[in-house]
Order: structure tokens, then C-alpha cells, then sequence
């Protein structure tokens, strides 16, 4: 799916088009995407698009499905979330072709299975902050840098290190 899609798939909505009359100044912030690769059949996937309305200093997450339903964020920190663009045209496979590139120069041999994204902005740059989990209990921590479309940070870890940590810490 293109990221494309779910902007005007936002945009498109009555839902979308109500906040905006009301939060004249409202601008988007980030996106939360999940993708599952385990459930084929019945892939859980979801989408959401998070918009910053400042004259009222509140954040709206418009999670997309059958329709757009737009849920109040409760809190977001103490200060205002960085404006993200909404312009950017990639598609998900293709981030998911750059993972698995990254793996294969890694030497990770593993199976995806969700992949969760966060649309983040840094200092005026979009990225794509990952979290993927993998067969055999992996985890991959990954960013994409969305204006030169490469991964520019990875990190592979299993879920037996962090349970190491866990319990080193507890001692």
C-alpha cells in the first residue's frame, strides 16, 4: 500500500474535513502504521494519521479502517509536536524491501512478521522509526530516512537479550 493512499484516504473523509474547519491550524505531527506478515489471511494491519490542532493545544489521531475515526490523544508530552509532511510517495513494500536488504547485508536470515512504524520528523526531516519483530523471537530496530529512502539505522536483538537486561537490572 502507498502512503499516498491513506493521505487521501484522510483527506477524502468527512471526519478529516470537520476537524480542519474547526482547527483551521491543525497540521500533521506523525503516523503509526502496523503491518502484519504472520496473519495473512486475516493480516492486522492498521494505519493512523496524527494531526496538531496548536490554537487549542490538543493532538487527534485519525485511525483509518472501514472509515476514518478521529480519537483524542491524551497526552503528548510537554512540548508541541514537530510538524511532519504528509507529501512524501512511498510505498509500504518498498520500505519492507529496504529491511530486508539490511538484513541480508546483516546476516539476519529471519522471517518478518509485524512491522511497526512510526512517521516521525527530526529537526524539518521526515523518517520512518521501526520496530520489527522477526521468527525466532527477533527484534530489528530500524530508521529510514525518507528523503533518501535508505535505512540509517539497525539494530538486531533477540527477545532472550532484553529478557537478559530485564534481569541483570532486577540483581
Amino acid at each position: 500500500m502507498n502512503f499516498q493512499f491513506y493521505v487521501e484516504k484522510l483527506f477524502g473523509s468527512d471526519e478529516f474535513q470537520s476537524f480542519i474547519k474547526e482547527n483551521a491550524d491543525a497540521h500533521p505531527v506523525g503516523g503509526f502504521f502496523v503491518i502484519d506478515r504472520e496473519n495473512m489471511k486475516n493480516p492486522d494491519n492498521k494505519s493512523h494519521l496524527d494531526y496538531f490542532a496548536p490554537s487549542i493545544k490538543k493532538m487527534f489521531s485519525f485511525q483509518m479502517g472501514d472509515g476514518i475515526k478521529m480519537v483524542p490523544v491524551e497526552s503528548f508530552g510537554d512540548k508541541a509536536p514537530e510538524k511532519v509532511g504528509v507529501n512524501y510517495d512511498f510505498d509500504f513494500e518498498e520500505i519492507e524491501d529496504l529491511i530486508r536488504a539490511e538484513m541480508k547485508d546483516q546476516g539476519i536470515d529471519k522471517k518478518l512478521q509485524k512491522i511497526l512504524l512510526s512517521l516521525q520528523s527530526l529537526e524539518g526531516k521526515g523518517f520512518l522509526v521501526g520496530t520489527v519483530f522477526t521468527s525466532s523471537m527477533g527484534i530489528l530496530k530500524v530508521t529510514v530516512d525518507l528523503e533518501e529512502m535508505k535505512v540509517v539505522d539497525f539494530e538486531s536483538k533477540s527477545f532472550f537479550d532484553m529478557i537478559k537486561t530485564v534481569a541483570k537490572g532486577k540483581s
